[in-house]
C-alpha cells in the first residue's frame, strides 16, 4: 500500500514538473516573439483622425558635412579672428603703443589669392550699372554717406535724385573750389585720401608701410628697350634703382596715398610732367587697407595696377594706379586701349603701350592738376620720382590729406 502511494506521488511530481517546464517554456517563447516583433516593427508616427489610422514614412536627420559649408565655417572663423586682431590692433594705436609686424605666410597668401576676388569685383562693377528708381536712390546713397562719411557738400550736384547709379555716384565731380590747387608747392596730392607712407627709396625697397616693403623692380616691371638706352648713356650703375635716376645728385622718392571708400575716387596729375609709357600688370584684387598693407608683404606687386611713367623737371616720374577688391575697373582718360580686370590673364604677364610716336615725340603733357584718372572705389596711388636731395615731404604718416594739397618742394 506504501508503495502504491509513493509510486502516485511520484507521478504526480513529475507530471507537475513537466507542467511548469511547459509553462515557463511558453512564457519563454511568448516574450522572444513579442521582442521580435517590437524590433521588427518600424518607428513609424501614427496621426489618428475620425476616419482613419494614418502612418508617415520614418524620420530620419542626417548632417551631412559638405565643402560649401566647411568652407564657409572656416572662412567665416579666419575673417572673425582677423576683425578681432584689427580692432586690437586699433586699440594698441590709440593708446600710441607701437604694434608688431606680423607678415603672412605663403600659404595664408595663397588662401587669399584663391577667393575669386576678380570675378566679385566685375560682378560689382555690373551692380553699379544697374540703374537705380528714383524713389530708391536716395535711400541707397543716404546709407552710402551715412557709413563712410561722404561729404556731399563738396560735391558739383548735392542732388541724390541725380545719379542714376552707384557707379555715377562714385565717379561724383567736385565743385571747383571745394580743392584749390596749391601754387607754391612743386607736387601737390593726386588724390583724397590717407598718407601710408613716404620717403627716400633705399637698396630698391619700397615701403607700403612702415616695416613692410616691396621690390622697385617687382612693382614697375623691368626697363624697356628705350629706357635702357637712355639710361645707359647716364648711368654706369647695374642697379635698377640707379638706371631710374638720370640726373647726377638726385635721389628716388616715393610716397603712397590710400583712397578710402568714402573718398573722392578721380585722381589729377600732381605736377608738370609728360607720360611718355604704360604698363598695365592684371593680377589679383586683394584690398589695400592699411590693415591688410601691414599684413601682406609685396600686396601692391600681387595686385592689379596700371603704371604711368614719364619725365618732369628733375627727371624721372611715375604714378601707379593700384587696383583692390571691387575695384577691378581703373580708367585712365587719355588711354583709350587700357582695359583693366579682364576674365583671362596670363600669370607674371604685363602689357606695354608707348604714347612716344612718329607724330608725337613728347609723350602726353600734363598739367598740375588736371584730371588723370579715376576708379569704380577706394584705392591706392603710389609716386614714385626723381628729385634733388633737398626735395622735402611735408607730411605726417597716417594723416588725412585731399587732392591740391601740397606733398612736398624743393
Amino acid at each position: 500500500m506504501a508503495a502504491s502511494v509513493e509510486r502516485m506521488c511520484g507521478a504526480a511530481l513529475r507530471r507537475s514538473s513537466v507542467l511548469a517546464d511547459c509553462s515557463f517554456s511558453w512564457q519563454k517563447n511568448l516574450s522572444l516573439r513579442k521582442t521580435l516583433i517590437i524590433w521588427k516593427q518600424p518607428p513609424f508616427r501614427t496621426f489618428f483622425t475620425d476616419r482613419r489610422k494614418l502612418h508617415t514614412a520614418p524620420v530620419v536627420r542626417t548632417f551631412r558635412l559638405r565643402p560649401f559649408h566647411f568652407l564657409v565655417a572656416t572662412g567665416g572663423g579666419y575673417a572673425g579672428y582677423r576683425q578681432y586682431e584689427k580692432y586690437k590692433e586699433e586699440q594698441l594705436e590709440k593708446m600710441g603703443i607701437e604694434i608688431p609686424i606680423k607678415l603672412a605666410s605663403k600659404w595664408e597668401v595663397s588662401l587669399y589669392k584663391s577667393v575669386p576676388t576678380r570675378l566679385l569685383s566685375r560682378a560689382w562693377g555690373r551692380l553699379n550699372q544697374v540703374e537705380l528708381p528714383t524713389w530708391l536712390r536716395k535711400p541707397v546713397y543716404s546709407l552710402y554717406i551715412w557709413t563712410f562719411g561722404v561729404n556731399m557738400k563738396e560735391a558739383a550736384v548735392e542732388d541724390l535724385h541725380h545719379y542714376r547709379n552707384l557707379s555715377e555716384f562714385f565717379r561724383r565731380k567736385l565743385k571747383p573750389q571745394s580743392r584749390p590747387v596749391c601754387c607754391y608747392h612743386s607736387v601737390i596730392s593726386p588724390s583724397d585720401g590717407k598718407i601710408l607712407n613716404f620717403g627716400q627709396v633705399k637698396n630698391c625697397e619700397v615701403e607700403q608701410v612702415k616695416g613692410v616693403t616691396y621690390s622697385l623692380e617687382s612693382f614697375l616691371g623691368p626697363c624697356t628697350s628705350t629706357e635702357d638706352v637712355q639710361f645707359s648713356q647716364t648711368s654706369s650703375c647695374n642697379s635698377f634703382q640707379n638706371q631710374l635716376v638720370t640726373k647726377e645728385g638726385n635721389e628716388l622718392y616715393h610716397c603712397v596715398i590710400y583712397l578710402a571708400p568714402g573718398d573722392y575716387h578721380c585722381f589729377h596729375s600732381p605736377t608738370d610732367w609728360r607720360v611718355s609709357h604704360r604698363r598695365h600688370f592684371p593680377g589679383s584684387l586683394m584690398s589695400v587697407n592699411p590693415g591688410v598693407a601691414r599684413w601682406i608683404k609685396e600686396l601692391f606687386c600681387h595686385n592689379e595696377r596700371v603704371v604711368l611713367t614719364g619725365d618732369w623737371k628733375h627727371g624721372f616720374f611715375s604714378l601707379t594706379a593700384v587696383g583692390a577688391t571691387n575695384v577691378g575697373s581703373i580708367r585712365i582718360y587719355f588711354d583709350r586701349d587700357l582695359h583693366t580686370n579682364s576674365p583671362c590673364y596670363s600669370k607674371g604677364s604685363y602689357n606695354d603701350f608707348s604714347f612716344i610716336t612718329n607724330n608725337n615725340k613728347e609723350g602726353i603733357p600734363m598739367r598740375k592738376g588736371e584730371h588723370l584718372g579715376e576708379f569704380n572705389l577706394g584705392s591706392t596711388i603710389v609716386l614714385i620720382f626723381e628729385a634733388p636731395k633737398d626735395f622735402n615731404f611735408h607730411l605726417k604718416p597716417g594723416q588725412k590729406i585731399r587732392f591740391g594739397e601740397a606733398l612736398g618742394s624743393l
